[in-house]
């Protein structure tokens, strides 16, 4: 197997993240890393376990001398998102990644590269592997299906863990403790109707929207980069108003917890009007790109004429559904009052998709006050109810409330101070950590969570910088050998 990774330092950490890449492990579909896991342990010679949910945790006794120091729990999700370039076609459940060097970082071409928690595991792995590490005694808990709703921690059960430290190692921001998370909740939207006739004498234009950075929908959140959903929202609610189109398909986004990059839909237009909406839309696109100016460098709009579809909307639904989709807050909703630069409370447009007489609508929803969160879906119950649309709230998760007097927080901004000659960064994450979740089983348990820089996580653009995760792995075993 040729590793374009196999001179990196630390060798051991590189290793086991390459052999990640190289083994399919994308949420919902993660039979394969979990088998892996599961040797991995057993190989080892140490106590393997797989519980219900899917979870994995390997126990490793304490290094001579560190016996009578408090367990600790090193703990990593297993799955990755599968995210692709429009322009190829990348089969997540078979295919390996394809790895590379680009400068001082390592990506992966045309997808997402799973760095995300690949890194975290790849960490663990090492360490349960060493032979000249100090430690404590030791539990690397490996979590299935975080992406996608947390659904393994939510399965995890009491008794299963023994540690009392938990070191998350899911953060992206080297430098950075993180203390604190939002939660998270689900709203699924649904339009049901019984489509219509084209209005004769129609012709039909599909729009396609991309171009955009997208990312991750918590971390990525406050940079304000474009929803394409929401964009195409606006451009259907002026082509609509202005030509008399009538809407036979909408579809955008791919993943609750992705800022969408594409979105697309199928109008008809009157055949006298056809290139008067065209130019309308050409219009409005300039007017986009002249907005995100500095954030986005390539929105794109393709129009083409298609066959005409035999159906669209109903006009008084389509009516409600665009301005629904219009209205609905989208992106930053609150910052912190306590900490002004961080994001509290924000929503996503997620998924749109059109299939047989449902329009369906996904968003999630975080904030790091439970009440503001309620707030948040009181608001687009209300906003859907008027529209005479369906609203369902599933898989809420908790947030993980800070504690800044923890034992962990303070051993860790020494051992961090004593590595740096600084203090590290003391954060809340706007994104769902397992943290809160897990302690929900353990309330006992002392949290942190740390990592390597890794940037646009959820997008084919992901990618972990290189001497950031050596200085992360120091961290680590530095930190092992003192907390």
């Amino acid at each position: 197997m040729n590793n374009p990774l196999s001179h990196l330092q630390p060798a051991a950490l590189w290793r086991n993240f390459y052999t990640l890449t190289q083994i399919p492990r994308p949420s919902g579909h993660t039979e394969q890393i979990r088998r892996f896991l599961v040797d991995f342990g057993t190989n080892l010679g140490l106590e393997t376990h797989t519980d219900q949910a899917g979870n994995i945790l390997i126990r490793k006794p304490a290094t001579a001398g560190m016996e009578a120091h408090k367990p600790v729990i090193l703990q990593a999700h297993i799955d990755m998102v599968p995210q692709q370039n429009a322009n190829i076609h990348h089969d997540f459940t078979r295919e390996p990644l394809t790895v590379f060097i680009d400068g001082d970082w390592v990506r992966a071409r045309d997808t997402t590269l799973g760095a995300d928690n690949g890194i975290g595991m790849a960490a663990a792995m090492a360490v349960l592997e060493s032979t000249d590490i100090a430690h404590p005694a030791l539990e690397a808990l490996f979590t299935n299906d975080e992406e996608t709703g947390m659904y393994g921690v939510f399965g995890l059960k009491k008794g299963f863990l023994q540690g009392e430290t938990l070191l998350n190692l899911d953060s992206e921001e080297e430098g950075a403790l993180f203390v604190g998370c939002a939660g998270g909740i689900d709203a699924d939207v649904s339009f049901r109707f019984v489509p219509v006739a084209v209005p004769l004498g129609n012709v039909a234009l599909k729009l396609t929207l991309g171009g955009l950075l997208g990312g991750h929908s918590g971390l990525d959140i406050h940079l304000e980069r474009a929803n394409a959903n929401k964009l195409m929202a606006r451009l259907l609610k002026t082509v609509v108003t202005r030509h008399k189109a009538r809407l036979a398909m909408l579809w955008g986004g791919s993943l609750r917890n992705a800022i969408p990059r594409e979105a697309g839909a199928v109008i008809a237009v009157p055949a006298d009007s056809v290139q008067a909406a065209i130019d309308c839309l050409q219009e409005l696109h300039k007017l986009l790109q002249q907005e995100f100016e500095g954030i986005e460098k390539n929105i794109s709009l393709d129009m083409e004429l298609v066959e005409t579809p035999d159906t669209v909307l109903p006009e008084e639904l389509q009516e409600k559904l665009i301005h629904a989709l219009v209205a609905a807050p989208d992106g930053v909703y609150r910052h912190i009052p306590q900490m002004p630069r961080v994001v509290e409370t924000s929503s996503n447009l997620a998924v749109i998709a059109t299939d047989a007489g449902v329009i369906t609508i996904k968003y999630l929803l975080r904030s790091a006050v439970e009440s503001k969160k309620k707030e948040l879906c009181s608001i687009l119950e209300s906003v859907y109810s008027l529209a005479g649309a369906q609203v369902e709230l599933r898989d809420g998760y908790p947030g993980w409330q800070p504690d800044f007097d923890s034992p962990v927080l303070v051993a860790m901004k020494t051992v961090y101070k004593e590595l740096v000659g600084r203090q590290p960064k003391v954060e809340v994450i706007h994104a769902g950590l397992e943290c809160g979740i897990i302690k929900q089983q353990y309330p006992n348990l002392d949290t942190i969570s740390f990592g390597p820089n890794i940037v646009h996580p959820h997008s084919p653009d992901e990618k972990v910088n290189i001497a950031s995760v050596g200085r992360f792995w120091n961290y680590l075993v530095a930190a092992l050998g003192k907390i």
